[in-house]
């Protein structure tokens, strides 16, 4: 198998996308998803795929990835499920539901995770035998320093808007060197993508507990990782509803809570391709850049290490991408070329590893428009050499919630690509290179 690499407009790259109804009426505390529906559907043309994303950005919630296996899956609630087969059919879109009911693979998932955890005591885990809450992520990260005094370093960036604490972890191989280049990541950016903190977590554990077989890595770079960026919301997928994406602060419109994110920084803030005004909407970005005390923090972080910020990684997913600079337009950066090698490499390593298939380019032309996120605002105005987003693998039933026995797959493969990513720059960026 080859590693796909898009450069250009992928003329033929499609989407799968799923659809979940917004109003907050519907979406009660501790959400079990009672009579949620899956619906299979399977657009014929460019015509259908265009009515449906007319139709999701008015009523429905889209997060695209792959469309080119298994078409379309559509969440919706019972009550949303009679309109969408209406408005289906109308545009003779096939159909298929698939289950009736999520609710019982919802509590089956909550339970296994809570039986998995179980195993160890705190402040121990095991990152490939559980999905950890923030508090318990927090209490992890705070034994770091202890059990590796040289080398972890904690520190306290801000608070999120619920008052949750957002720390930081930074990794040295201890010869107290200042001023090295710096490897920077985050996770859980989008609440509900519960394998971006597992990943920054096996992340962590590599760099500490392998560090024998990874100490190349940090001879000339520190590693800075944020593993939970949206505190609030990812907390609230524990607690009430797993399917939740953005933050928890309350907007004008009481009925509808939260920011998206990736959409809240201000580099191109506020292009109507790419982001969302209405604040019912998954990509609302905020009544205006920064209004959201995660993105603050985030962006505080970024701003701290311009001048010496070599590679900004941000996890999320799903969808096997490597995704670049810039997602606002369709023009590339400077050094794009340069990126999209680097890129290349994380791709071509899992591939003959896993045969897991990844495809690199830029944002706006490998999946969508966007504007605001954290990846261009890392490029433009933290002045980051290489910035990008990773999309993991998907899991489970919509790609967002994969189960305990998915994690190991899923991080150990990603966890190839992140290595041979952060080889190949160290090698191309070496501690004393200009990085603006």
């Amino acid at each position: 198998m080859t590693c796909k690499v898009a450069t250009a407009a992928a003329a033929n790259l499609l989407l799968l996308v799923l659809l979940v109804l917004q109003s907050a009426k519907i979406l009660l505390a501790r959400e079990d998803y009672k009579d949620y529906k899956v619906y299979q559907v399977q657009p014929q043309n460019d015509e259908q795929m265009q009515i449906l994303l007319n139709l999701a950005n008015k009523q429905w919630e889209l997060l695209p990835t792959w469309r080119n296996e298994s078409g379309i899956k559509a969440l919706v609630s019972s009550q949303g499920s009679g309109e969408l087969v209406k408005l289906l059919a109308e545009h003779h879109i096939e159909h298929q539901l698939l289950i009736d009911d999520l609710s019982p693979f919802v509590r089956a998932q909550r339970a296994e995770n809570l039986r998995s955890k179980s195993r160890y005591q705190l402040p121990y885990i095991d990152v490939l035998g559980g999905f950890y809450t923030h508090e318990e992520i927090n209490t992890y990260l705070d034994s770091l320093p202890e059990r590796y005094p040289k080398r972890a370093q904690i520190r306290h960036m801000g608070w999120s808007y619920e008052r949750r604490a957002l720390k930081v972890l930074t990794i040295s191989n201890g010869d107290g060197r200042r001023n090295k280049p710096v490897i920077l990541i985050d996770g859980t950016v989008h609440a509900r993508e519960w394998i971006s903190p597992s990943m920054a977590l096996y992340i962590i554990q590599q760099l500490l507990d392998n560090d024998a077989e990874n100490m190349e890595l940090l001879e000339d770079y520190d590693w800075v990782i944020m593993p939970v960026v949206n505190a609030d919301g990812y907390e609230y997928t524990h607690t009430d509803s797993r399917y939740w994406r953005k933050t928890r602060k309350p907007n004008d419109n009481i009925e509808c809570i939260g920011t998206d994110l990736n959409r809240n920084f201000a580099h191109e803030w506020g292009h109507e391709a790419g982001s969302s005004s209405d604040s019912c909407n998954e990509t609302y970005r905020g009544a205006r850049p920064f209004d959201q005390p995660e993105s603050q923090v985030l962006r505080d972080l970024l701003l701290s290490y311009s001048g010496r910020l070599s590679w900004y990684l941000s996890l999320h997913s799903y969808g096997n991408y490597f995704l670049l600079p810039w997602g606002y337009t369709r023009d590339f950066p400077d050094n794009y070329y340069d990126m999209l090698d680097v890129a290349t490499t994380g791709a071509m390593a899992i591939v003959h590893a896993t045969n897991g298939i990844y495809t690199a380019g830029s944002t706006y032309h490998v999946l969508y428009a966007t504007s605001g996120d954290s990846a261009d605002y890392a490029k433009a105005v933290a002045n980051a050499t290489v910035a990008m987003t990773m999309e993991l693998p998907a899991g489970g039933f919509s790609g967002f919630d994969p189960w305990v026995s998915h994690i190991e797959g899923i991080v150990t493969e990603s966890w190839v690509g992140v290595r041979a990513m952060a080889n190949d720059v160290i090698r191309r960026y070496p501690s004393n290179h200009d990085h603006k």
